[in-house]
């Protein structure tokens, strides 16, 4: 079964569905090249955000435990209280 497509030309064309096996290889792909980008440590601002994002389409969270990246990342963080919050705001 196909799916109908506009051609870049305005010619609408239909288009055959990819399969899991093709969905699974683009998603490792996709995963292997921002590993890469960032291990490498040539990542741009741009690489890491769309990273952020492929994880939080993907439902993957993190929980900060004790001496991970996440939780010196976490405890790098400023204290925030309500007041501080609504002064800025305001």
């Amino acid at each position: 079964m196909g799916v109908w497509a506009i051609h870049a030309y305005g010619t609408p064309i239909l288009m055959n569905r990819a399969t899991e096996d093709q969905f699974n290889e683009l998603h490792g792909l996709v995963t292997t090249e921002l590993i890469s980008r960032i291990r490498s440590g040539e990542a741009t601002t741009q690489d890491i955000k769309a990273a952020c994002d492929w994880l939080s389409k993907n439902n993957v969270t993190g929980v900060p435990v004790s001496g991970s990246p996440l939780a010196e990342l976490f405890a790098s963080l400023p204290e925030l209280d309500l007041e501080d919050v609504e002064r800025v705001i305001r």
